[in-house]
């Protein structure tokens, strides 16, 4: 297509997004573009017409939704075949245009991606900070090693050890800023040539990644254990993305009778790896911790990922990834060309945070504090027993309120919203919807609310509910 024949009328009522629709429908319908020509990235289109990018997403997806073009992934947009269609078409219909949805003002957000930043530590941070920059320390504003600081992953390897049982040595720590970066790095020395199973539901932006990194993926139902297995062996799968320790969204603990059959289907095949995402194992509330999946590996199986996102706060940006032994000789090879996407400053601060004892310290007090309202939220809870039932309340910091009512999810958020009160429904984690799920399910996470918001937030819900 030729952007130059489009020119938009800024001064026109008509909006530039409905403009842009136009100009390509007509040309479609009169045959100037043919199908299965290529149209412009909205990127270029955008530039090349001076307008946002999201201006000419918004024409793209009016003539995604009637049929004139198609999205090819990884290629870009494509005229249909619909010349029978256009010549039966009036050149100019005017777009149909749903009313705009009543933005809602929450009063209280059970967000499940929510963290407590009230406690959060800062004059600690504030103060290993100053310490940091008080000496001239050139080194640090050196490129450094590509896996990360050497003293801060040889930190983060005694702290896994001591606290999941992970058996690792610095050598085998790679440090990124991010799990998606994790991810990307992950695919620049192990290649694409993998199909990937995950969890149904599941975390869907590791499923975006995976499938942005040209991965072929699928899904694998589970049962109250976590993943079932069996179905794992008819997948066909190379690789199996798990969250054992918490999954999320529902919150199964996976038992280690279920650890061992998944431990069991790597070792069955030389190039099968399990990517074991422990993303929120710190806090747990029933029993002792159950050890890291990666801690049993004895065949070099087990790929480890972990973040402080959660147990210190999202902005930190830090992640990390244990590559089993066996893997290292190809990260060498293909990906320790890549640089370190954390600022050394950064990593030398959380090194220090680690090595003081105060990262050990602000955990023991955010567990208390979870527990806090964890138990105020489940106290709570009982009072809508008659209507709905409380799971995954073991470990994290959300839980999974099933109800029994007969009310729809979006009845349930609906009825939620017009209480200023936000919840989340299970369906949005589903990356295919499972047949006869049952009842309609809810997540609400409490990390970002107080006792009291909690108690004044349910009792809102309970009204709403009933």
């Amino acid at each position: 297509m030729n952007e130059l024949t489009m020119e938009l009328d800024v001064q026109s009522k008509t909006p530039l997004y409905e403009q842009i629709y136009n100009y390509i429908k007509r040309d479609i319908q009169s045959g100037k573009i043919q199908s299965k020509e290529k149209l412009p990235s909205t990127r270029s289109l955008s530039v090349f017409l001076q307008v946002s990018r999201s201006t000419v997403e918004l024409a793209y997806e009016q003539l995604l939704s009637e049929g004139y073009i198609e999205s090819v992934p990884y290629r870009g947009y494509y005229v249909c075949e619909i010349e029978a269609l256009c010549s039966s078409l009036p050149l100019q219909a005017p777009i149909q245009r749903e009313a705009p949805l009543k933005k809602v003002e929450y009063e209280f957000d059970f967000s499940p991606n929510g963290i407590d930043l009230e406690h959060f530590p800062f004059n600690t941070w504030r103060k290993i900070t100053k310490n940091t920059l008080m000496d001239d320390k050139k080194d640090m504003f050196q490129l450094g090693d590509s896996r990360g600081d050497p003293k801060l992953r040889e930190a983060i390897c005694n702290y896994l050890y001591q606290s999941r049982g992970v058996k690792c040595t610095a050598e085998q720590v790679i440090i990124g800023a991010g799990n998606d970066y994790l991810l990307m790095l992950l695919r620049s020395f192990l290649g694409n040539d993998y199909l990937v199973a995950m969890e149904n539901p599941t975390y869907k932006q590791a499923y975006r990644m995976f499938e942005g990194l040209g991965f072929s993926v699928t899904t694998v139902n589970m049962d109250k254990n976590g993943m079932d297995v069996e179905k794992l062996k008819e997948s066909r799968a190379d690789i199996v993305y798990v969250m054992p320790s918490h999954q999320y969204p529902l919150g199964i603990v996976m038992p280690m009778k279920r650890r061992m059959e998944l431990l069991a289907w790597a070792d069955a095949s030389e190039n099968r790896y399990i990517i074991e995402d422990d993303y929120d194992s710190e806090f747990r509330y029933v029993g002792k911790p159950i050890p890291a999946l990666q801690g049993y590996d004895k065949n070099g199986k087990v790929i480890y990922i972990g973040t402080f996102s959660k147990s210190i706060a999202p902005a930190i940006r830090v992640s990390y990834m244990v590559l089993p032994k066996r893997l290292m000789e190809v990260y060498r090879q293909y990906g320790s060309f890549i640089s370190s996407t954390v600022s050394r400053i950064d990593q030398r601060i959380l090194e220090e945070f680690i090595r003081g004892g105060y990262f050990e310290r602000h955990l023991n007090r955010m567990r208390a504090v979870y527990k806090g309202k964890h138990d105020v939220l489940m106290e709570e809870m009982k009072k809508l027993s008659s209507i709905c039932e409380v799971s995954g309340d073991r470990a994290g910091v959300h839980i999974l309120v099933r109800f029994k009512n007969g009310m729809t999810e979006k009845e349930i958020i609906s009825q939620a919203a017009e209480a200023k009160v936000k919840v989340y429904g299970l369906s949005e984690y589903y990356i295919r919807p499972m047949k006869g799920s049952g009842n309609a399910t809810i997540l609400m996470g409490y990390a970002n609310l107080t006792e009291s918001q909690i108690r004044t937030a349910v009792e809102r819900l309970r009204e709403a509910w009933k």
